[in-house]
């Protein structure tokens, strides 16, 4: 794998934000990509990051679904096949964040969170597993608050943490095959998503836990999953925290 080109690959939120520079970092190593996006309302990013994939001398596709029904998860992964023939690469970049304390949160969010960082990892993988070619690469993006002790994201962490334990079940089960899987666990990112859960002040604390008083930027994680897919692709099985040493374990 370390040889990506011509290879596809399939990403989940890869029409923005990580996603997007994911599924553009793989397209300059000649993969094709998939671009998954969720609603209506992100569907002319997820075109601009097709046009980004072809631009870069790869093809994409793009393809809408909400991943929480796996129903779409399956879809996702054969319009994959049908434009390109196979699957080598999974990259699941979905995510929901929610910070409220405890005692605030509704049932309806919690099925919310649960459903969008772990019910949907869950059958992303499963897919994966069902559908990769033999020698290929499954990455999650999880989070560094699975390192953390802090407030208000219990149902974020929480919902990702069931995650870790996919992935080290389907690390074993998918070895086999020679297929890898792995999580990345970022630090904090300067994304649109991050900034309406904080106060400027928890910004700046945020900053100041990390290497050159900075959040993670995106530029700092996508190059990592091209690795695992590509001369990392021994690593498996691991959660890798990319934070600047916001968090370890």
């Amino acid at each position: 794998m370390s040889e990506l080109k011509g290879k596809t690959a399939v990403v989940a939120a890869g029409g923005k934000n990580l996603g997007a520079l994911i599924s553009t970092e793989l397209a300059g190593r000649g993969v094709n990509v998939a671009v998954h996006y969720n609603s209506a309302a992100s569907a002319a990013e997820a075109e601009a990051t097709v046009a980004a994939v072809r631009a870069a001398g790869a093809d994409a596709v793009k393809v809408q679904g909400d991943l929480s029904v796996p129903a779409n998860i399956t879809a996702l992964f054969d319009a994959a096949v049908d434009a390109f023939g196979s699957v080598d690469i999974a990259v699941n970049a979905v995510g929901k964040v929610l910070r409220k304390p405890i005692v605030d949160i509704t049932e309806t969010e919690y099925d919310q969170m649960f459903d969008v960082n772990a019910k949907a990892a869950f059958f992303f993988l499963q897919e994966a597993g069902r559908r990769l070619n033999d020698g290929g690469s499954v990455t999650s993006i999880v989070t560094s608050l699975l390192a953390a002790f802090t407030d208000g994201y219990s149902s974020y962490a929480g919902s990702k943490s069931p995650v870790e334990h996919f992935t080290r079940a389907a690390a074993k089960e998918f070895g086999v095959r020679g297929i890898n899987v792995n999580n990345i666990a970022p630090g904090p990112m300067d994304t649109p998503f991050f900034y309406p859960q904080e106060t400027p002040e928890r910004v700046e604390f945020h900053k100041s836990q990390a290497m050159g008083n900075r959040l993670t930027r995106i530029e700092d994680i996508a190059p990592l999953v091209v690795f695992l897919a590509g001369d990392g692709h021994w690593t498996n099985g691991q959660t890798l925290f990319v934070n600047g040493g916001y968090t370890t374990r």
